[in-house]
């Protein structure tokens, strides 16, 4: 019998990261996440979960407008349609609300995990792969002097040893951060710099060769997300570039491709609006010779395991710079009732159906 859809229910969560690991970038703080875990019922019993890992500064969502979307909007249009195919519910959700990719997000991965359960398979087996069963991750390291410390200290107690230092708060402080990181890390270590588009170009050109020279292995965002030409122009200075906020949907990562802006593309689920939608993006990207990775928005255990599935469901994923996968290890807390197979050096992939993770029980009571 062909499952449909027969129920869609909410439950919003706040959670406080880890006090000293908390993300501190030209973005703003990152503290705490308050965020929307969905749950789909199908017909014939199966479930499946999502998360949307919003924030405001983002893309101006959160877990109030997404529960606002998906109890008017969303859900009431899906109740009731097959479950299959998951691309074509997607494309009515485009349909009925605009924007809101983090939102869509949220849905997509529960229906994606309802289809994968149903066939009693890994997502990452139903997005196509898996062409690998571990990927390697890296953590952020923020704040000065004594914070950055802490946060150090904290991240190799959770078993870290590649990092991304947040940049883009002014020249002269980027490059102190990012020495005193070195001189913590060891110089055999793995150093990215994440400027989340804080710098002009003439920031980045003067900040760009410091990095090299400090054996940082790529500048992730350094300009404004719409200035393709000078992420293009930065490329020549001797660091790979990572285009983040750059890119959202496909339409970005077209306009990126033609304008030659970066060497590597940050995905996440949240922005390409599901890990369906993921994939065909690495895809995309890969075939035009562009490496990509799983970059993060602080997802918490749902998020993470939809994040691996991707990571591992795409064809080319970058081998030379670890992903964000984070989400076992930046909160206080776990969500799930079974914790991620990670150690802080790489997230692996188990064989259960779906995403293979559940929300504990006591969080399973607050879905309405």
């Amino acid at each position: 019998m062909r499952p449909t859809i027969a129920a869609i229910h909410t439950a919003a969560i706040s959670l406080e990261a880890h006090p000293d690991l908390v993300v501190t970038g030209a973005k703003g703080t990152h503290a705490r996440s308050h965020f929307l875990l969905v749950r789909v019922v199908t017909s014939t019993g199966v479930e499946g979960y999502g998360e949307v890992s919003a924030t405001p500064l983002w893309s101006g969502e959160d877990g109030v407008s997404a529960a606002h979307f998906i109890r008017e909007i969303l859900g009431p249009a899906l109740v009731g349609r097959p479950l299959m195919p998951v691309g074509g519910l997607e494309l009515l959700m485009d349909h009925l609300l605009a924007g809101n990719p983090f939102t869509k997000a949220g849905v997509s991965i529960a229906l994606w995990d309802a289809f994968a359960r149903t066939l009693d398979v890994p997502l990452a087996a139903a997005l196509g792969g898996p062409y690998r069963d571990e990927i390697p991750i890296k953590l952020s390291l923020s704040g000065d002097g004594a914070a950055l410390d802490t946060v150090f200290r904290a991240a190799t107690a959770a078993g870290f040893r590649a990092y991304k230092v947040k940049v883009g708060l002014g020249v002269e402080g980027d490059l102190a951060r990012v020495t005193r990181a070195r001189e913590l890390a060891g110089p055999a270590a793995f150093l990215g710099a994440d400027a989340n588009g804080g710098w002009t170009r003439s920031q980045a050109a003067r900040a760009i060769p410091a990095l090299a020279e400090r054996g940082v292995a790529f500048v992730e965002q350094p300009v404004a997300p719409a200035d393709l030409a000078g992420m293009r122009q930065l490329r020549a200075l001797g660091l790979p570039v990572v285009a983040d906020e750059s890119v959202f949907g496909q339409a970005d990562l077209t306009a990126l491709v033609r304008a030659e802006a970066a060497d590597c593309v940050s995905l996440y689920v949240g922005k390409s609006g599901g890990p369906g939608r993921a994939v065909a993006m690495g895809q995309l990207a890969a075939a035009f010779g562009i490496d990509t990775l799983l970059g993060s928005n602080g997802e918490l255990g749902i998020g993470a395991a939809a994040q691996l599935h991707v990571a591992c469901a795409l064809p080319a994923l970058s081998v030379e710079f670890p992903s964000d996968i984070i989400g076992a290890h930046y909160y206080a807390e776990d969500i799930l009732d079974e914790p991620l197979d990670s150690d802080g050096r790489r997230v692996k992939l188990g064989d259960s159906p779906g995403l293979g993770v559940r929300p504990r029980a006591d969080l399973m009571r607050e879905f309405r």
